[in-house]
């Protein structure tokens, strides 16, 4: 609604200088836009296409801009530290600000290596170490490092090997990191990243643009992508009223909005929903849902919802179709969307399951997979299921 359907964040190169002999003059700047897609095959492409324009090195320094959007430290920080989908959040994000942690057992240790893989490339990040210690809980521990990740890990959990995603809390040292070791390979000397507050003034070199506004909330719907949320979220209050001071202003906005524009009242303390005191009740999404233009917009984004028998499987040649948002943490599920029946009558529905109580004792444990959680969040999904084929029969 604010920023349009076809909106692209993009992401800059720009020289303070001018080119002499393959040299930039003056400094090089990594300028974030705020896209919460960015990809290290897309800072690979940025790479060849500076040194297509003949840039082997600098004469300055190598700046980094994050400051497009707020920066913020976790999405929510009543998640664990080392869930990858709450990581930090700023102007330049890259692989949805996480690192890929992989260890593999070496005589009497292990191995371990922290890269920004992409479907092309490993490069090894620098910003980041884990180490392995004699503990049996908890799984990790984190501090910051004077603008390092310092991560601890139980070697008790690790096995023989294995892997994971681990969030990043400085974006732009992440993305400075690997675009340097990138430039290197490709011929072009940087040196060590520096971030600054404010963007220099200089001309643009190359640029990377993310895809069209649809396409990545397409996305963010299917795998419910926290930082995608959160990113377009910032940057639709800014585009809405021209600045951004926070997230928790800016969720307030989205409130705003949905009042204005469903008459719906919704408490939004974020804009994915990681946080418990967001609010909003099942008659309330629905208003939303059916507001005026919304249906139109939001329909062709949504994931289809197979039906399914009691042992899980695909129920062949249904009467009706759903196409939803899940929503889905320990101890909660939720499922919002479109319902056609098998007479061809459209409905929207909301359905929200929790248990407060038994969440807060699973967060107070601190574990990745608390007792009970799993079969819990099944037996919800199981009541969406009746639900809807109940409804689809109509």
């Amino acid at each position: 609604d604010a920023l349009g359907r076809d909106h692209r964040f993009v992401t800059r190169v720009l020289a303070t200088g001018p080119l002499a002999g393959g040299v930039v003059q003056g400094d090089l700047v990594l300028a974030g836009g705020g896209d919460p897609h960015l990809l290290t095959d897309d800072l690979v492409t940025l790479v060849a296409d500076l040194r297509a324009a003949g840039v082997t090195g600098v004469t300055g320094k190598f700046l980094v801009w994050e400051g497009a959007l707020p920066y913020l430290n976790e999405l929510e920080p009543g998640q664990l530290d080392h869930f990858g989908y709450n990581p930090a959040l700023s102007g330049l994000n890259l692989n949805f600000n996480r690192i890929y942690f992989e260890w593999k057992r070496q005589g009497g240790g292990y191995a371990v290596t922290l890269d920004a893989r992409s479907e092309t490339v490993m490069p090894p990040v620098s910003m980041a170490s884990v180490a392995v210690v004699d503990r049996a809980a908890p799984l990790f521990t984190y501090r910051d490092g004077g603008g390092r990740d310092q991560w601890t890990v139980a070697r008790a959990a690790l096995g023989d090997s294995g892997s994971r995603w681990l969030p990043v809390r400085f974006p732009g040292a992440y993305a400075g990191d690997v675009f340097r070791v990138l430039a290197r390979s490709a011929g072009i000397t940087l040196p060590e990243a520096m971030l600054v507050r404010d963007l220099p003034d200089g001309t643009e070199l190359v640029r990377h643009e993310s895809p069209a506004l649809r396409d990545m909330l397409r996305d963010m719907l299917k795998y419910s992508t926290n930082l995608t949320a959160e990113a377009i979220g910032l940057a639709a209050t800014q585009a809405r009223t021209g600045q951004v001071r926070g997230q928790r202003t800016s969720a307030l906005g989205m409130a705003v909005w949905a009042q204005a524009k469903a008459g719906v009242h919704i408490v939004c303390a974020d804009h994915s929903g990681l946080s418990d005191a967001s609010q909003i009740s099942a008659g309330d999404m629905v208003g939303l849902l059916t507001a005026p233009g919304v249906g139109s917009a939001l329909r062709p984004l949504l994931k289809p919802i197979p039906m399914l028998d009691q042992q899980g499987k695909p129920l062949a040649g249904f009467p009706g179709a759903v196409v939803a948002k899940t929503g889905t943490l320990d101890f909660v599920t939720a499922l919002a969307g479109y319902a056609r029946s098998a007479s061809g009558r459209q409905s929207a529905f909301a359905i929200f399951a929790a248990n407060p109580d038994r969440r807060a004792a699973a967060k107070a444990q601190g574990v990745d997979q608390p007792e009970g959680a799993a079969p819990w969040n099944a037996r919800g999904r199981r009541l969406q299921q009746r639900l809807l084929q109940r409804w689809a029969m109509r």
